[in-house]
């Protein structure tokens, strides 16, 4: 709990600077791409993290990442604070919590419908729309399939899971045999 909330703080300062020059989403694509290198190198996240590493050597090798890099000014002041206050560990987490931030800034919600076979571009389209309308946020949908749901839809936007898929409605059913309930 307590990482979400330091992620979480430095995430809305980053944004909130973001904000205030303008640049909010530049910042996201580069917080984005710096954390992808770094978790994409597992052992490089460790060593800038771990404090048993010699901290000059290891604020070396950050500032050759960064200096490979073509990060903005603020984003590399950001890197370093990271850094120098013991949080870089927490780059992951700022990055998951900085880019629902920035979504929420701009009325975007993010989504997943997994179905039971390849649904078509137009059936997902409308699905976008319709849980548009529903949320009132522009929604960006992630699709895929999965052979276990047998048939229908699940479609999940942050905590809320709207399951059509038949074999929910089949698990379901059987629980209400197993009350005595009609079906």
């Amino acid at each position: 709990m307590k990482n979400l909330a330091i992620s979480r703080r430095y995430a809305k300062a980053l944004l909130l600077i973001g904000q205030e020059d303008g640049q909010a989403e530049s910042y996201r694509e580069e917080l984005d791409g710096i954390s992808g290198i770094i978790a994409g190198s597992g052992e490089l996240g460790q060593i800038l993290a771990n404090p048993l590493h010699d901290a000059a050597s290891r604020k070396k090798i950050l500032s050759a990442i960064i200096e490979k890099t073509n990060l903005s000014t603020t984003l590399k002041a950001f890197l370093f604070l990271l850094y120098d206050k013991g949080r870089f560990g927490f780059l992951g987490n700022i990055n998951d919590v900085y880019k629902r931030l920035a979504d929420e800034l701009k009325g975007v919600a993010r989504a997943s419908l997994v179905s039971a076979t390849k649904l078509s571009s137009d059936a997902v389209e409308k699905i976008r729309e319709t849980l548009s309308k529903r949320t009132g946020k522009d929604i960006v949908l992630e699709a895929s399939q999965e052979n276990d749901l047998i048939g229908g839809i699940v479609t999940r936007i942050g905590d809320l899971v709207l399951d059509g898929s038949i074999k929910t409605q089949l698990l379901n059913m059987r629980e209400s045999l197993k009350r005595g309930e009609r079906v």
